[in-house]
């Protein structure tokens, strides 16, 4: 990121973010509730583009258009919209048409992995927010791909919940890079060992 900005309206949200990763970081983004975390984790994705200054994707230091970014990307966040007229079995073969889950994972080994395969043929407009909220994480984590992107991942998580996501995170952190967006919950961010503090790129 080269001197990445972003203004809504009239107001900049932050400035000047000139920062470097490579693959296998795993990057806490922190800061009050908004703050710009969730912005700066869209920027990353590439579904928004900064106000200001340029980012720049390599793989292999080969250069990845703006418009590929999605294939390497996998991403969880309260704004994700899910299908929640669908079945989970019909959301993960509608997932499966964009992205890869890793090899060795069916749809009723996913299933289990996120402890719903009871479940497996009801709506998710039936679950709970706990529930939908274990599908968004496995369905990021578990996809096959370098870049994960974790936003609040751990809310509407019980206690029995966010253990069951630092267990997955764990498993399937291997050399991707990670970024978790977070109010400093050391239980979402346990693995980083980098920090994006967003207020230190105010106005």
């Amino acid at each position: 990121m080269e001197k990445i900005a972003k203004k809504f309206n009239r107001e900049w949200i932050f400035k000047n973010v000139s920062l470097d990763f490579e693959a296998g970081d795993r990057v806490a983004v922190l800061g009050s509730n908004g703050s710009g975390k969730s912005t700066i984790i869209q920027i990353i994705s590439g579904y928004l583009t900064p106000s200001d200054g340029r980012i720049r994707w390599e793989n292999e230091s080969l250069k990845i258009p703006a418009g590929e970014v999605f294939k390497y990307v996998s991403i969880c966040a309260p704004y994700l919209q899910q299908e929640e007229e669908l079945t989970l079995r019909e959301n993960i073969e509608f997932f499966r048409k964009f992205k890869k889950l890793k090899s060795d994972i069916d749809i009723i080994k996913f299933a289990q992995i996120i402890q719903l395969e009871k479940n497996l043929d009801k709506p998710l407009k039936f679950y709970s927010s706990g529930m939908r909220q274990r599908v968004k994480i496995g369905l990021a984590i578990l996809a096959d791909t370098p870049l994960l992107l974790l936003d609040e991942p751990t809310s509407h998580l019980d206690k029995n919940g966010i253990f069951w996501y630092q267990n997955l995170l764990s498993e399937n952190a291997n050399n991707r890079t990670i970024f978790v967006a977070s109010n400093s919950e050391e239980t979402e961010t346990f693995l980083c060992d980098k920090k994006i503090m967003i207020e230190d790129y105010k106005s």
